[in-house]
């Protein structure tokens, strides 16, 4: 009995002793809760010019600078604080008498310990004895990409004359929060003019470098009373039905999208001659013109200097090169250049000015070293002189598509060019075959260099294409020796061809097809509603179109001063996986689809941040249990209306349509502008 006692007393010690990690409570996911502020919510009269915050737990502030904003706006940007349970904001700039002040967190507030954050947190008062109440939500996107804008500052002017945004400070502001959704809270009545700006230097402001996105039309804010039916459950089970009033706020569904109007200053960024036979300019922004240049002194003073070159552009002709052609301005080691140019000048308009411009060339500097081997080299190669052929580059790769254009580049620019020394063979069983000769023509007269051919090649083929020497020759007089190179065309059944049969569209439109990284990769104009794809590379694609209004085939961003709007752009909501030796054919209604769900989770870059504990919204990876349709995409439920699935981040219709305040529809495209 007494070593059995000894035994358990034993066991007991060891028991008591025994390390272990004590076990926690739930995984906190509620982010914290709003207690009480001084001065209280909806307060009156109110002179203190520090708001004390108080909540139900320990929070901290996050980014407070780019996300806490105040109306009206501050000239200086208020302190904002947390310690312990109370967020602190000091405002610097004096209180505006009889004002209804709105102190807009966005989602810098969270707990301190898990990060929960509380999305769309405000409070307000009023200086005066009026609380103003009117409201104006509704979502900002990127033009181009409808990618959401985060963080983007949305303000109004009640002055409506079009310089209020260039000169005035918003009356009211806010910013976007994750899903590109806002809120103007606590307007007056009245109407105003709408806008959403980067603000990149914080004046309230904007600047024509600035990002920008315009309403078009003055908007009147409005509320109204609505009565609704709810369904009650008491403890016992019972169901009882009661009303209620509501208030609804308009508008709730305001569509922005932003764009840049990429302004930038003429004039002379830079010009250079650090070869002998080539003088550069650089200009500040694009142009429609040319500079004119004349010759300064020397033997062919005030004669025209583009009279002795070949030019060589960029399409926007910011970028100018001029090949100088005449051996007597190639000797000179100095040419002064008279430049007369359009440049911006301090009104912000266009004008003629002419500088007069040194170009100076110098002979680089060689080392001793390298002057010994070049002599070296030249006793070597005494006997046998090396001659300086013309260089040619061939525009194809060694697989080719059966669209490409057959083409060519040489080194320097091609002063004459015979088209008889130019041949083309095409190998049959083994042995290369003669075919009709290709027709070569210089496609861009800014690009002196290149040589095109519009030939159409035979699928699966293998060809070669050679230039006898001396069938070249550059402007200063080099030629080329024999030159050749060899390429196979794709077969047809290694392509896939897409028909896309569109809905809803009104006017010209392109669609473009898109890589994973949402970049175009082809583009097609729509005709009499269709847009056909054909001899697409399988992989997977996505696909955007552009209402194209001034029919010109690329896309035109929008200009503020001119009232233009960005062109509508709208996103094919599936991915498109295409395989080999397919032809698919598919609708498309612009309109089934709200612009906030169009663009696909896969290649959207701002997606909104899971909450601790919630699943993505895309893992890059489909359930197993899915059914597929024709592009790879997971099959939904024909009786959803919103086709709930694992890719899709709104689990019920109130995170689609509710927004902060009561308001904010994520409309669609058609109307809301």
């Amino acid at each position: 009995m007494r070593m059995l006692l000894f035994v358990v007393a034993g066991l007991l010690v060891a028991a008591c002793a025994s390390m272990g990690r004590p076990q926690g409570g739930p995984l906190d996911e509620t982010p914290p809760v709003f207690v009480r502020s001084n001065p209280a919510p909806g307060a009156l009269n109110v002179k203190r010019d520090r708001i004390v915050i108080e909540f139900n737990e320990n929070v901290q502030i996050k980014d407070a600078m780019n996300k806490v904003v105040v109306s009206p706006a501050q000239k200086n940007m208020p302190k904002v604080s947390a310690v312990g349970r109370r967020v602190t904001v000091d405002l610097v700039d004096s209180l505006v008498p009889d004002a209804t002040y709105t102190i807009d967190f966005t989602d810098a507030i969270s707990d301190l310990n898990e990060g929960n954050e509380l999305d769309g947190f405000a409070t307000y008062f009023s200086t005066g004895s009026v609380i103003d109440t009117l409201c104006i939500s509704g979502m900002v996107f990127e033009a181009e990409t409808l990618e959401p804008a985060q963080g983007m500052l949305v303000g109004v002017h009640s002055n409506l004359s079009d310089t209020a945004i260039t000169t005035l400070p918003f009356d009211r502001v806010t910013r976007t929060n994750q899903l590109g959704q806002f809120t103007i809270r606590n307007l007056k009545e009245g109407s105003y003019n709408i806008f959403a700006i980067d603000d990149v230097n914080r004046d309230n402001k904007w600047d024509r470098t600035e990002n920008i996105a315009f309403y078009g039309t003055a908007i009147t804010p409005s509320v109204s009373k609505t009565e609704v039916i709810d369904t009650l459950k008491s403890s016992d089970g019972a169901d009882s039905i009661v009303t209620r009033i509501v208030y609804d706020y308009a508008p709730s569904d305001i569509l922005l999208t932003w764009f840049n109007e990429n302004y930038k200053a003429q004039y002379m960024a830079k010009y250079e001659r650090k070869q002998r036979n080539k003088v550069r300019f650089e200009m500040g922004a694009p142009s429609d013109s040319l500079p004119q240049l004349t010759i300064v002194g020397g033997p062919f003073a005030g004669r025209r200097f583009e009279d002795f070159t070949v030019l060589e552009a960029s399409p926007t002709l910011d970028t100018l090169q001029y090949w100088i052609a005449d051996t007597t301005l190639l000797a000179q080691d100095s040419l002064f250049i008279a430049a007369r140019y359009l440049r911006t000048d301090t009104l912000d308009r266009l004008s003629w000015t002419t500088d007069t411009l040194n170009f100076v060339y110098r002979e680089p500097k060689s080392s001793d070293k390298s002057k010994k081997k070049k002599q070296n080299e030249a006793a070597d190669t005494a006997s046998a002189p090396q001659i300086s052929l013309l260089k040619i580059n061939s525009l194809l790769s060694n697989t080719a598509d059966v669209f490409s254009r057959m083409g060519f580049e040489t080194a320097q620019p091609i002063g004459s060019f015979n088209g008889d020394a130019v041949h083309l063979e095409i190998m049959s069983d083994t042995v290369w075959v003669p075919v009709e000769t290709p027709v070569f023509y210089r496609p861009d007269s800014l690009r002196p260099q290149r040589m095109m051919s519009d030939y159409r090649l035979q699928p699966g083929g293998r060809y070669r294409l050679s230039v006898d020497s001396l069938g070249i020759t550059d402007i200063y007089g080099v030629w080329n020796g024999n030159w050749s190179t060899e390429f196979i065309v794709r077969k047809l059944d290694e392509y896939a061809n897409i028909t896309i049969n569109v809905t809803n569209l009104t006017g010209p439109a392109v669609v473009q097809l898109l890589s994973s990284q949402d970049k175009p990769v082809r583009d097609v104009t729509v005709e009499d509603g269709r847009a056909i794809f054909r001899h697409v590379m399988p992989g997977t694609y996505y696909m955007r179109l552009f209402s194209d209004r001034n029919a010109n085939g690329k896309y035109d961003s929008g200009l503020l001063l001119d009232s233009l709007q960005p062109e509508d752009v709208y996103y094919y909501p599936k991915k498109i996986n295409l395989k080999k030796n397919w032809d698919i054919e598919q609708s498309w209604d612009l309109f089934e689809t709200p612009v906030d769900l169009q663009k696909p989770l896969e290649i959207k870059k701002n997606k909104p941040k899971s909450k601790r504990g919630e699943r993505p919204d895309y893992d890059g990876e489909d359930d197993e249990d899915q059914y597929y349709d024709e592009f790879g995409n997971p099959a939904v439920d024909p009786n959803d209306p919103f086709g709930k699935r694992k890719n899709n981040r709104y689990k019920n219709l109130n995170d689609r349509d509710n927004m902060m305040n009561g308001g904010g529809v994520a409309g669609y495209r058609g109307g809301l502008r």
